[in-house]
């Protein structure tokens, strides 16, 4: 399920795992991802994009919404120079004013307000191809989580950051990836740290294959 937003408001949905069609990720994977080998899930497999050690220069917090706690991710997007030039090119209205952009709001970091999550998407099949997260830091956002390997997809689960990724073996069609890792990250001594990290393996599409009917 997609979630878009326009310049004041943002709709957030659970989950983009399965959400890519052949077409989709296969863009998204050739502009992303080229130079990988034949297995792995990206560029990088593991750990923040750009932010290890330190975040990237603060972004300036968007004028007041009717909800206080509320930003315009389309323009810290937009205007932080940690996201890739890819990826901002990508960021198109799909319909109208409406931007592929899901956003989570929680506590993280341990700040007084939330950290904000934004995952940027495709319009047509939901892939994400970004996700990031910010952290307030007086009258500014700082980028202190980035990760630009697709399909990837980021979550905030009972204060932890979850990053899922999708893992292609020798000979997978882009539309059916293997399995997937779910990584998890919590916030320590000023920076995401890699907890715990799951590999699922997903089984055949089509299910098990029936048994034949005894004879007689």
């Amino acid at each position: 399920m997609r979630g878009l937003t326009g310049a004041g408001s943002v709709r957030a949905r659970s989950t983009a795992r399965a959400a890519s069609t052949a077409t989709a990720v296969l863009a998204a994977v050739a502009l992303f991802a080229s130079g990988c080998g034949a297995s792995g899930t990206g560029a990088r497999d593991e750990g923040p994009a750009r932010v290890d050690g330190g975040a990237s220069p603060a972004a300036p917090a968007t004028a007041a919404s009717p909800t206080p706690d509320r930003v315009d991710a389309v323009r810290l997007i937009k205007r932080d120079p940690a996201v890739s030039a890819e990826v901002k090119r990508e960021l198109k209205p799909c319909v109208a004013d409406e931007y592929p952009v899901d956003v989570s709001y929680g506590n993280l970091t341990g700040e007084a307000g939330d950290d904000v999550v934004v995952n940027v998407l495709t319009c047509g099949d939901a892939v994400g191809i970004g996700a990031y997260v910010y952290r307030r830091q007086g009258d500014a956002y700082v980028n202190v989580f980035g990760a630009e390997e697709p399909p990837v997809y980021a979550e905030i689960d009972r204060g932890d950051l979850v990053v899922t990724k999708q893992v292609y073996d020798r000979g997978d069609p882009v539309s059916s990836p293997s399995g997937e890792i779910v990584i998890t990250y919590r916030w320590v001594s000023g920076r995401f740290a890699e907890k715990y990290r799951t590999h699922n393996e997903y089984g055949p599409v089509s299910g098990a294959v029936p048994s034949p009917a005894p004879e007689g």
